[in-house]
């Protein structure tokens, strides 16, 4: 099992706005959002071997280690969810996150809009392994 210092010191996790913009599609767009998880270097590699069987979930990690590279300047000021502290041998690694809809939603200002909130997802009765590939 690995070990998850967001669940174990908070319960939330961090989440941050990058550099990164996503394809607009008609009024929606906006910057992509990442959640980022601490793990040692063969942890991070442990948890892309297994995401990359739920592409329809979290799948694989898009990157690692430095977050000027992808426009986060601060990992203690997250913008959505808390701060997690690391230890001096784990790296920051970075995944897609369902919260990057709701910055296009904010950006196009929708009459009305349905979504889940950060760290609160979405609930149906799909269960992750009938996703698996």
């Amino acid at each position: 099992m690995l070990p998850l210092p967001h669940i174990e010191q908070t319960g939330f996790v961090p989440m941050y706005t990058t550099n990164i913009a996503t394809n607009p599609t008609g009024k929606f767009s906006g910057p992509l959002v990442f959640s980022m998880r601490p793990f040692t270097a063969p942890h991070a590699e442990q948890a892309a071997e297994i995401n990359a069987h739920y592409p329809m979930g979290d799948g694989v990690p898009l990157h690692q280690c430095d977050p000027m590279e992808i426009g986060i300047n601060d990992l203690a000021t997250p913008d959505y969810g808390m701060p997690v502290k690391m230890t001096d041998d784990q790296i920051p690694v970075y995944w897609a996150c369902g919260v990057t809809p709701q910055e296009a939603i904010l950006r196009a200002r929708p009459e009305l809009a349905i979504t889940h909130a950060p760290g609160h997802m979405f609930v149906s009765d799909i269960t992750s392994e009938s996703t698996r590939v």
